[in-house]
């Protein structure tokens, strides 16, 4: 059997009844599929046979490892990044087709694939406009963080977090919620208005990024436009780009707005699912929890960088939340001070007593 009994809404998310029994899968898995091999019928019957969400993470392990091997060869870190925008989209696309095949309802799974293979799309191709595919591409910050390890404890580094802890990650935030959903949709198999307003509020925050992410590319193209050629594109002035960092838009309230919005899609998702089961928490929120717990590292790690390589940052940060704004008022660079002229009056009071003292 692959997949629990379940008797109510509440039981699709009790951990000891919709994942421990099949745990077993899990050892079992590698020599099945060798002795499969050999049959498309008989793999086919493995996939329908195993449990959804222990294939999946059974996946996340072969490709924790794949990424292990590429990245040590290549000596090239960011394997797991190029994978990054593409493996939460397979993962969930595993649930729906799983859902096809075994003749469950997947009316609303397919709904939260369509939506995931919308976000998919916009990440991969801003993650190829910014070179990411090219060969040699790595993320720089992988270097910094190299620098300051020998080579037994990067590996150590490399092995664990690089590789299996961001692989596993993926799958969690993304995998896991979907199949809750799969398992709530035993007893709701149609899609619900709520599954629309989830839906919704995923395509907005999709929309988001790609405006914030827009800004970021034009500002970047401008910039290095300016400082290779000295030549101005259209709405930017030379103050602005001698700045070294995008500050206007979506970037006057949020540090960091793409970001943002991809730490709320995936605890969206979360939240679906509990919406789904009717729970106001579970365990399925696990992913979307370490997730944030990413992106607070490695912002303040991009961040610590930015601020030593440009000197208004810190004054952007002080006005600037980094995800969440602080304030609706926009971001502006400071001026210099004005001294007003009852001030200077004031100054040459003091510097007179001072004098009189003296004397």
């Amino acid at each position: 059997m692959a997949l629990p009994q379940v008797k109510s809404l509440q039981d699709c998310v009790d951990y000891s009844k919709v994942v421990e029994p099949f745990l077993p899968q899990l050892y079992q898995l590698p020599h099945q599929i060798w002795e499969s091999l050999d049959s498309l019928d008989a793999l086919r019957e493995l996939y329908v046979t195993t449990n959804p969400l222990v294939s999946g993470f059974a996946a996340s392990l072969a490709v924790g490892l794949l990424v292990l091997i590429v990245s040590e060869i290549n000596r090239n870190y960011s394997q797991v990044d190029r994978l990054w925008s593409i493996l939460p989209n397979l993962y969930v696309v595993h649930i729906a087709l799983w859902a096809r095949v075994a003749g469950l309802p997947h009316d609303r799974i397919d709904l939260v694939a369509l939506f995931t293979t919308i976000w998919s799309i916009r990440l991969t191709y801003n993650y190829w406009r910014r070179g990411g595919y090219n060969i040699g591409s790595e993320d720089y910050r992988w270097m910094i963080v190299k620098a300051q390890l020998n080579s037994v404890v990067w590996f150590i580094f490399n092995v664990t977090f690089i590789s299996f802890i961001q692989s596993i990650l993926l799958y969690l935030f993304s995998c896991v919620p979907a199949y809750v959903i799969l398992l709530s949709s035993q007893f709701e198999p149609g899609i619900q208005a709520i599954d629309l307003v989830f839906f919704s509020v995923e395509i907005l925050l999709v929309l988001s990024e790609w405006i914030s992410d827009g800004q970021q590319w034009a500002y970047q193209t401008a910039k290095y436009k300016y400082k290779n050629t000295g030549k101005l594109t259209s709405g930017y002035t030379p103050a602005e780009l001698d700045r070294g960092f995008i500050a206007t838009g979506l970037w006057a309230y949020s540090r960091h707005p793409n970001f943002f919005a991809e730490q709320t899609i995936w605890f969206m998702l979360y939240q679906w699912s509990c919406f789904a089961t009717n729970t106001p928490y579970s365990w399925a929120g696990i992913g979307a929890v370490l997730l944030v717990l990413l992106f607070q590292g490695s912002t303040n790690l991009t961040e610590n960088i930015t601020s030593g390589k440009y000197p208004e940052y810190k004054a952007y940060q002080a006005h600037v939340g980094m995800f969440i704004p602080k304030t609706l008022i926009p971001y502006t660079t400071p001026g210099p001070k004005i001294i007003r002229s009852s001030e200077l009056v004031k100054r040459a009071e003091q510097k007179q007593k001072h004098k009189k003292k003296q004397g």
